[in-house]
């Protein structure tokens, strides 16, 4: 697998990878598939380790699964999780929630993303909040909304990647 120290990749996938991945029987099989998509390479989007702070500022602030408000969330974390192991991430999004991420993602700013950056604890955060990581953060999201509206009109589904 070529998922790379906590670096984050956006993939739009066509329906037979995704229901390929769904089928996975493992988390083998399942990674084996990923890397088939890594090595097509047809639409993606890296976010590097940003995609952490990013999450967080759409979501609750933490890097749980389950909390967060849809749409947003659904962005890195808030799709169905189809790895078993916590080595790894592997997030699927389907093409109705990435048509909604798509339009919530359009109308985030950089000020608004600033604001909850600031504003939002972010329990267990590896990095140290700062305006150095903040810009970080807001030059990795350029882009995303884009990939996203691509993947939407494209009928596309979604999977996050990430390794620990």
């Amino acid at each position: 697998m070529s998922l790379v120290a906590c670096r984050g990749v956006h993939f739009a996938i066509r329906a037979e990878q995704a229901e390929r991945l769904l089928a996975a029987e493992d988390d083998d099989e399942l990674l084996a598939i990923v890397e088939e998509i890594e090595e097509e390479w047809e639409s993606a989007f890296e976010s590097d380790k940003a995609w952490d702070a990013l999450h967080r500022c759409l979501s609750s602030g933490t890097l749980d699964v389950s909390e967060g408000e849809p749409p947003l969330n659904r962005a890195f974390f808030g799709g169905r999780v189809l790895n078993r192991e916590a080595d790894y991430f592997v997030v699927l999004v389907v093409p109705e929630e990435v048509r909604e991420v798509a339009g919530a993602l359009a109308k985030v700013t950089e000020e608004w993303l600033r604001r909850r950056y600031f504003d939002v604890p972010f329990p267990d955060y590896q990095s140290e909040k700062s305006e150095e990581d903040c810009a970080y953060a807001l030059s990795n999201f350029e882009g995303l909304p884009e990939f996203f509206a691509r993947a939407a009109a494209d009928g596309r589904y979604v999977i996050f990647t990430v390794d620990q």
